[in-house]
């Protein structure tokens, strides 16, 4: 079975409701859901119902706006990734929760700033003694 790889962008359609949406064999489809796991779960229904691809062939490649971001990676805290992207916490506060919007260049370095804590995280060596 082929894995088949669709684009998915996600974001905040007011309040807490997400918006993703895929195009797939020139065909839009879209959803709302309160979470990303919900909206990729209903997502894959709609690629089910209207082109006959199996859940379990699908991978999202997701583009999240600033709130989805936050709410797919919770585990994130907003004033720690506003200090290392040298960001006042209460400003990237404020583009989560949708009062201001980033500009292309300040969600540039929001997302320089993560991957680079990814790849940080990605060396660390965990030890027990």
């Amino acid at each position: 079975m082929e894995i088949v790889k669709i684009p998915m962008t996600i974001e905040r359609q007011g309040g807490k409701v997400l918006l993703g949406r895929v195009e797939y064999n020139d065909n839009l489809m879209t959803d709302f859901a309160q979470t990303v796991e919900e909206l990729e779960t209903k997502i894959k229904g709609l690629l089910w119902g209207f082109e006959k691809l199996a859940p379990e062939q699908v991978k999202f490649i997701c583009q999240y706006d600033i709130y989805a971001l936050f709410q797919k990676f919770d585990f994130l805290k907003i004033s720690n990734v506003a200090e290392h992207a040298g960001m006042n916490p209460g400003l990237l506060r404020q583009y989560v929760s949708g009062a201001k919007s980033p500009s292309e260049e300040q969600v540039k370095k929001i997302e320089r700033t993560l991957h680079k804590l990814a790849e940080e995280l990605k060396e660390a060596i965990i030890v027990t003694w």
